[in-house]
C-alpha cells in the first residue's frame, strides 16, 4: 500500500499554496516534511486525508484516487495529529477512544505507554477516568499532543500523517518523542510522514527527507539531500552542513 500525491496543486482563493507537489510515501518509512512557515506543508497533510480536494492533480493510495474512496475506508487507513490536539469535555481514557470505540483499556493503556504519556496519566488522582476539561484546558500544550500521538496509534492505521507533534515539548521530550515514534514505526511496519521544523532532529530519524520550497516539491530523498545549497535555498540562511561522530548535522549561521 503506497499513499502518493501526484502534481498536486491548491489554493486558498486566489493564493496558491501548492503548485506541481509529487510525493510518494512507502511502507515502513519515516519521512520528514521540511520547509519555512507557509511552504504549505501542513496543507499537504490535510489533502492527503482529503479535508479538502486538490484543485490540480491528485492524492492516491494504493493507486486509486482518494476521491474515489469513502470516507471511512480512507479515515482505516490513515491518522491525523495536528499541532493542537482537539481534546473533549470527557475523561482521557474517552477522549483517546474516540480514535478506535472498541478498543479495551489494555490497548488505550498500550497506546499511551507507547506516546510517552501512561506513567504522567497515572500520577493524576483518577488515572484514566481524570476528566481533561473543555478543550484540554486542564493540560499542558506538551501533555496533549503525547494525547494526540497516543490516539494515532491506538487508531492502528498503516498511515500516521503528524503535523508538528514536537512543537510543545522541550528538547529531551522531543527526542523521546521521535524515538518512540521511529520504534513503533519498526515494530509495526507503519509508515509515518511528519512535518517538522528542527532539522537536526529529523536528520536522526528520517529514512528520507522532502523539502517544498514554495509550495513545490523543491528536493526529495534521503541523507543525500541534506546539502549546504538545499538548506540555503530552501531557509534563506547561511549554513553548514557537517559530519560529525558518524552523523551529520547542520549549523545555522
Amino acid at each position: 500500500m503506497t499513499l502518493r500525491a501526484e502534481r498536486v496543486c491548491y489554493a486558498y482563493g486566489t493564493a496558491p499554496v501548492l503548485a506541481d507537489c509529487s510525493l510518494t510515501l512507502r511502507p515502513g518509512e519515516l519521512v520528514f516534511l521540511l520547509g519555512v512557515n507557509g511552504a504549505g506543508k501542513s496543507t499537504l497533510l490535510k489533502l492527503m486525508m482529503r479535508f479538502w480536494d486538490t484543485d490540480l492533480g491528485k492524492v492516491e493510495l494504493s493507486g486509486v484516487n482518494i476521491k474515489k474512496i469513502n470516507t471511512a475506508s480512507l479515515r482505516s487507513a490513515e491518522s491525523f495529529v495536528e499541532q493542537d490536539t482537539v481534546l473533549f469535555h470527557d475523561s482521557i481514557e474517552e477522549n483517546l477512544r474516540i480514535a478506535n470505540q472498541n478498543a479495551t483499556h489494555e490497548q488505550v493503556v498500550g497506546a499511551c505507554k507507547k506516546a510517552s504519556i501512561h506513567d504522567f496519566i497515572m500520577t493524576l488522582p483518577q488515572g484514566y477516568d481524570t476528566p481533561v476539561g473543555e478543550l484540554g484546558s486542564t493540560l499542558s500544550g506538551g501533555e496533549r499532543q503525547r494525547l494526540g500521538v497516543a490516539r494515532a496509534f491506538l487508531h492502528d492505521a498503516p498511515y500516521i500523517l503528524l503535523d508538528e507533534p514536537t512543537s510543545n515539548l522541550d528538547p529531551r521530550n522531543q527526542y523521546e518523542m521521535m524515538e518512540l515514534v521511529r520504534e513503533v514505526a519498526r515494530e509495526q511496519h507503519i509508515t509515518v510522514l511528519i512535518v517538522i521544523h528542527d532539522l537536526n532532529l529529523a536528520l536522526r530519524y528520517c529514512d528520507r527527507f522532502f523539502f517544498l520550497k514554495d509550495g513545490s516539491g523543491y528536493r526529495y530523498g534521503g541523507m543525500e539531500v541534506v546539502d549546504q545549497s538545499t538548506i540555503e535555498s530552501v531557509y534563506g540562511v547561511c549554513a553548514k552542513v557537517m559530519d560529525v561522530g558518524g552523523r551529520r548535522i547542520v549549523i545555522i549561521e
